[in-house]
Formats: C-alpha cells, sequence, structure tokens
C-alpha cells in the first residue's frame, strides 16, 4: 500500500527573498536535523539573466532502525537525490526529491514549493507532499514503512524549525531585508523602496489575513487555532480527505472541524473515515439535516416534559448540556411523540452543540469541538427500562454514533440508582468504544466536593438541584398526560420522515370492525410479547392460534372519510374450534388503562392478536357499514409487539414486567394476571 503525507500551508512572515538565504544556510550539513548527515553537489546551473537556478545535490541521511535490520539490509545510511528550482522572477522554489538507496525495492517521492503568500507578498508560504511505496524488503517492509513515517514525520516537525533558527541567524548578523530579483534591463533605473505599511499589505492596500485560507488549502496555523494540536500524519489525512471531497463533491463541503470528527472517530484511517462521511452526507441530504435548526419546531409536549437544555459551560469552555433523565416520563414521551419526534429533538441538540463550540472557540481564543452533557439520574427506576423505550433509545443511539462522532467531550452522570448497570448493561454494547471512555458516574452523593462535579464545573454555575447556586432553566420533567398519546394528526407530520415505520402503532376500532395482526411463529416455546395502551373506550383483546393463512381485508372506503388503520384477517367463513382457536382467555381492557403481558407458544404457526369493541363477536351488516362511513363511536388502541425466543425471554421481559407495581402512577391500571394451562401469561 502507497502511504501518502500531505502537509497544510506553512507561513512564514517574512519575504522570500529572506526564507531563501535562511534556506540555504542549512547546507551542505545541518547540525539541527541530526539524521542529515550531509549533501555534496551533483550539477548546477543558471539562466542566463540569472533569474532561475537550478542545483542537484546527493543528500546522506543516517538510518535509525534496529541494527539487525541494518545489517540483513547492509546499509547504516541511505542517499537521496535532491533537485531544486529557483526562479527569482516568480519567487518560487521547487524542490524535488526521490531515494537512490534501495531504489527497485522502495520507492520513495517527495515535493516541497516555496512561494509568495497570495495575499501578502512580504509573507512565504511552504507546502509539502510525498509518498512511500514499499516493494519488496527482505521480508521485513510492515517494519521498515513505520521506521519511514516514524522518521519522516519527526523531520517534518522540526522543518519550519530549522527554517526559523536560520532567519533568527540572519538577522543577528543584521540581515533584516534582501533586495528581490529584476531583470537586468531594469537594474540601472532605480526602483521605489516598499514602504513599512506597504510590506505588511495585500494587494489594493487591503490588510492581511491572519491566516492564509484558500479555496482549496488549510493554513498551519489556522488549523492549531481553530481544529487543535495535530501531528504532521493527522494534518496530512485532513487535507487529503477534504480535497477528495472538493474534487467529488459539487456541493458545498463540511467545515473543517467535522471533517476532523470523523477521522478522529476512525483513529486517521482515511478510507474508513471517508466511508463514514460520505454515508452521513447523504443521510443528512436525503432527510435535510442541515436545516433541522430552522425547520424543526418541538411539539408542545416536547417543551414541556423533555427535561433537557443548555446550561453555561464547563472548565474547559465547552458547552453544557443539562439533563434530567430520572424525571421524565420516557415511556410517555415515546407514546405521546413517537420515536420520530425525539430523534429530532436529539439531532438538533446535537446541531446546536456544533454550533455553540464553534460560538466558545472564539470567545474562548482556543479549539473547542465538542461538548459536555450533565445526566441527572435522580428518580430512575425499572419503568424507564421497559424494551419498546430501550429499543427506541438504541435506534437514536446508532443514528448519532453515525454522524455525530466525536461530538461529546465528557458525560457526567451524577445520582446513579442501583438500576443504572441494568440500563448499562443494554445499551453500553452499541456505543463507540472511544465515547465509552469519556463517561463518568457518580452514585449518592460521590458527585460533591474534591473528584466531583468541581473538578469539571466552575462551582458558580452547578445547577441548584444539585445543590448548586446557579437557577437552572431546564424543565422538570414529569408524568406525560394520556391525552398527548399520538394520534394521527402527529403521525403526519409535514417534514421528511428519518424512520420509515414507528415502534408503536395505533389504530382505531369499531363495532364490528376489530383490529388484528398476524405473527409467524417459527419455534414452539417462542414467546409473543406486548404493550398497549387504550386511549378511547372499552375493548376486548383475544390470541388466536390459526390453521389458515389470512389474508388481510383492503375495504374501500368514501374519500371523504378519514384513512382509518385497521386491518382484519379473520375471514366471516372461519369456524372457531376448526380454522382458528382460542389460546388465551378474552382480557377486557377499560379506557386509559396500560396492558404489558406475554404468551409462550405451543406451536410454530400463524398467531393473530386481536383488538375489538365490547359487544357481540359478530355485528350485524349495517353496524358494520355504519362504522366504516364514521358515524360509529371508534375505539383506539396504540401497541407494540415483539418476538422473543424462550431462551430470551426471562432476562428481555424482567423490565416489561417489573413496570406494573409502578403504572399506577402514569395511568390507571390493574395488577392481575391469569396463567393459562398451556404455561402462557396475560398481565396488566
Amino acid at each position: 500500500m502507497v502511504q501518502k503525507y500531505q502537509s497544510p500551508v506553512r507561513v512564514y512572515k517574512f519575504p522570500f527573498e529572506m526564507v531563501m538565504a535562511a534556506y540555504e544556510k542549512r547546507f551542505p550539513t545541518c547540525p539541527l536535523i541530526p539524521v542529515f548527515l550531509g549533501s555534496e553537489v551533483l550539477s548546477e546551473s543558471a539562466s542566463a539573466d540569472g533569474s532561475t537556478h537550478v542545483i542537484e545535490r546527493s543528500c546522506k541521511l543516517s538510518v535509525d532502525a534496529p541494527r539487525l535490520l541494518k545489517k540483513i539490509a547492509g546499509v547504516e545510511c541511505v542517499f537521496f537525490i535532491q533537485k531544486n528550482t529557483l526562479s527569482w522572477r516568480d519567487r518560487t522554489l521547487l524542490i524535488e526529491a526521490h531515494n537512490e538507496t534501495f531504489a527497485s525495492r522502495v520507492t520513495v517521492l517527495e515535493t516541497c514549493s516555496y512561494s509568495v503568500h497570495p495575499d501578502n507578498e512580504s509573507w512565504t508560504c511552504f507546502e509539502q507532499c510525498a509518498s512511500l511505496d514499499i516493494k519488496s524488503f527482505f521480508g521485513f517492509e510492515n517494519t521498515v514503512e513505520k521506521i519511514a513515517m516514524k522518521q519522516y514525520t519527526a523531520n517534518i516537525k522540526r522543518g519550519k524549525e530549522v527554517i526559523e533558527y536560520y532567519l533568527s541567524e540572519l538577522m543577528s548578523e543584521g540581515i533584516t531585508e534582501i533586495p528581490r530579483w529584476v531583470p537586468p534591463a531594469e537594474r540601472s533605473s532605480p526602483s521605489k523602496a516598499a514602504s513599512p505599511d506597504e510590506e505588511n499589505e495585500g494587494p489594493a492596500g487591503s490588510t492581511a489575513p491572519e491566516f492564509y485560507l484558500a479555496a482549496d488549502k488549510l493554513d498551519a496555523d489556522y488549523i492549531e487555532r481553530y481544529l487543535g494540536r495535530l501531528t504532521p500524519m493527522q494534518e496530512s489525512c485532513l487535507i487529503q480527505l477534504r480535497g477528495w471531497l472538493q474534487e467529488t463533491h459539487k456541493v458545498k463541503i463540511p467545515k473543517d472541524e467535522h471533517i476532523l470528527r470523523f477521522l478522529r472517530a476512525r483513529d486517521f484511517h482515511i478510507e474508513k473515515a471517508k466511508e463514514m462521511l460520505c454515508q452521513s452526507l447523504t443521510w443528512r441530504k436525503q432527510f435535510q439535516v442541515d436545516y433541522i435548526l430552522e425547520t424543526w419546531k418541538p411539539p408542545s409536549g416536547l417543551e414541556e416534559y423533555y427535561a433537557g437544555g443548555w446550561h453555561h459551560h464547563d472548565r474547559e469552555g465547552r458547552p453544557l448540556y443539562v439533563l434530567r433523565l430520572g424525571q421524565m416520563d420516557t415511556k410517555g414521551l415515546v407514546k405521546a411523540l413517537g420515536e420520530e419526534a425525539l430523534l429530532r429533538q436529539v439531532l438538533s441538540i446535537n446541531e446546536e452543540g456544533q454550533k455553540r463550540c464553534e460560538e466558545n472557540t472564539k470567545i474562548f481564543g482556543r479549539p473547542i469541538t465538542s461538548w459536555t452533557c450533565l445526566v441527572d439520574l435522580e428518580g430512575l427506576n425499572m419503568r424507564h427500562l421497559w424494551r419498546p423505550g430501550v429499543k427506541a433509545l438504541l435506534r437514536i443511539i446508532e443514528v448519532v454514533e453515525a454522524n455525530y462522532p466525536e461530538t461529546l467531550g465528557r458525560l457526567l452522570i451524577v445520582r446513579a440508582p442501583r438500576v443504572f448497570p441494568v440500563l448499562w448493561t443494554l445499551v453500553s454494547p452499541f456505543i463507540n468504544e472511544n465515547t465509552r471512555q469519556k463517561f463518568l458516574v457518580y452514585s449518592g452523593n460521590n458527585y460533591q466536593g474534591s473528584g466531583g462535579l468541581i473538578d469539571y464545573i466552575d462551582k458558580e454555575i452547578i445547577p441548584d438541584f444539585l445543590g448548586g447556586d446557579c437557577l437552572c432553566q431546564v424543565p422538570e420533567g414529569g408524568q406525560v398526560p394520556k391525552s398527548y398519546y399520538l394520534t394521527e394528526e402527529l403521525e403526519n407530520l409535514d417534514h421528511i420522515r428519518l424512520w420509515a415505520e414507528t415502534i408503536y402503532q395505533s389504530a382505531q376500532v369499531s363495532k364490528g370492525a376489530p383490529h388484528e395482526i398476524m405473527i409467524e411463529i417459527v419455534e414452539s416455546s417462542s414467546v409473543i410479547t406486548w404493550d398497549f395502551d387504550i386511549l378511547k373506550g372499552d375493548m376486548v383483546f383475544n390470541i388466536f392460534h390459526s390453521k389458515r393463512t389470512p389474508q388481510a381485508v383492503k375495504r374501500e372506503v368514501s374519500s371523504s372519510v378519514p384513512a382509518v388503520n385497521n386491518e382484519q384477517l379473520i375471514d366471516r367463513s372461519w369456524v372457531l374450534g376448526v380454522d382458528y382457536s382460542i389460546v388465551e382467555s378474552p382480557l377486557t381492557c377499560r379506557e386509559g388503562e396500560s396492558i404489558q403481558g406475554s404468551h409462550i407458544t405451543r406451536w410454530p404457526g400463524i398467531y393473530i392478536l386481536q383488538w375489538r369493541a365490547c359487544g357481540p363477536t359478530h355485528a350485524r351488516v349495517d353496524e358494520v357499514l355504519s362504522s366504516l362511513q364514521g358515524s360509529a363511536p371508534k375505539c383506539k388502541v396504540m401497541y407494540y409487539t415483539e418476538v422473543l425466543a424462550s431462551h430470551d425471554f426471562r432476562g428481555s421481559m424482567t423490565s416489561l414486567e417489573s413496570c406494573h407495581s409502578r403504572f399506577s402512577q402514569i395511568s390507571v391500571t390493574t395488577t392481575s394476571s391469569s396463567q393459562s394451562q398451556d404455561g402462557s401469561l396475560i398481565s396488566r
């Protein structure tokens, strides 16, 4: 594999002629670069008018490699051929170098250039690129590659220091200005000397910018100021990936800090970062995420019951987000808003976090590329860990991990209760290892005092509900009323949906028009689980085992009647006990009740879950027609179902069943259960 390096633009705030004088002082030897043992001029030529000077050197470099490798290779040093083409007219120096030693086994190519800064002719720019291709090296190809890249990186870091050292030496000798080259025909006429003010100005007298930012280049000082300290190879990866995006993407490319996050997430492996970033860019374009801060308006229920918000910044200047997760009715939020709205809320938080990082970078004068999250878990219990909610959480984590890598600088979890390890066991496998290392967990009151929050957040901004003196404006959360639970109007939001399907489904049920869903069981002893809420009316819940494969009934209704999510599978010609059978005693459910339960299947095949309005099983034809025309009163149910293998059932259902005792806080719920003869269970 060919290793490539591309440097950012390094700026010397000295004229080109001074930099060239400093550059020449490093030959024939350079004590500041120990591996550079010396050089010998092979050829030298100049143009008739003196505008161009070409010199070719043989440079001798020591090899910092294990003694055994040196012995096998039979060398103590290597030779490079360097060709310098200096144009005084254009004020450029082009340096081309290649290895002479082991040229048939290893190919090293390097190109460097010095040129005048495009916005300030009194400054000089330096750029560098190189490639390494090891074809064969006595079976030590990987070792040689690592040694070569390590040594090359070390020399790059010294390059700017060397030029600055010799510039200082020139000035100590009293040399502060070197005249520019002029054509021989103009040398007899006096040239106007540039004034100090003009030397510090760019074209048309404009003040030179602090950093050089061309459309396709990055300045080294800009990187350090706005992106942070990077190794030469990390800088190279950023510039290479940025350049590739400019070549292949016709639209506006992401900001440099955005590209850098993906490189960090993939340990600066360019191909892996490129794949991850391209998938994310496609996702952002498809769902118009770039405009979410302008277009997303949280529903009123979310603003009132979502207990999270921004709160100042931490000691390092990172924006601080506070989330009172223990006070949130996560189950109610999922049922009231759906995971679509919750995901959009999380995305808007991440987008706002990146925006605040940029603002804080300017305020504090140092790179701030991530934010801190403070999570208060007081009040967290098993009702937060029901399966649909955990499933929604994992889906959101998956989206955030794929599209917002390296945006979280630190996660401070305080007042973690005993149930926290259960939640952590469920979600931690889906969180990137780099992200998990940023988590700090405090139980009880351990967050107070030395070693606690005070180490990361200034005392004067610790929230009041954690014992601090700063009033925190984050909503307190609380139970979401069932009147907020999802309706058809909320399901049809006016934007491109991020998820094609939601965890919870809803259906309207009228007399004579039950709602039925089919579940196919491959293995006996599988477990059908459910979680549903009766939002309107009273219903009867049934479970059937079918010997026939049902066909969904599709009815044509008037265009004036709103579409109703209602599907019927059991044909009127079927005979109970012959074509299908009841596997559970019917369960009567009253309006406002929340029902969770499970059924352990005895046989493989087709199972049908049915919700029907209280009343006779078979209604008259006029009742059915009346219900379809919308004149009959409708019941409404919101439901979630899942099939688990028997060996996964106990651990998976613990959270579902354990929340029954807490459900009285949310809604009217009975806690009775009936055990059928085949081991199945229905519980409220």
